[in-house]
């Protein structure tokens, strides 16, 4: 299991696509390989855009379908980060 803490990222305004994206093609992407599971903890970060949240699982879920979601978790999220994460994995769904 790979948990990545991304307060230590970003700190406490996760705004930055292009730093999610090496997250996703360094770090999720290679721990999902195998089975594996992921965890992103939101611990500390109190705002997370739109824009954050789709670069690093879009992908994800184009290669591991929506069953992505029985290997991947998100933690310690705050309300807002909570309902930003549902419209992006509600999108990636449908899509």
């Amino acid at each position: 299991m790979k948990e990545i803490k991304l307060f230590d990222v970003f700190g406490v305004f996760a705004d930055n696509k292009d730093i999610a994206q090496k997250i996703r093609t360094e770090q999720i992407i290679p721990a999902l390989k195998d089975e594996g599971t992921v965890t992103l903890d939101f611990a500390g970060v109190e705002t997370a855009t739109q824009s954050l949240i789709h670069a690093l699982v879009s992908d994800v879920f184009r290669i591991y379908g929506g069953d992505v979601l029985e290997r991947i978790s998100f933690k310690n999220c705050s309300e807002s980060i909570q309902k930003v994460i549902e419209i992006v994995v509600d999108y990636m769904q449908e899509s």
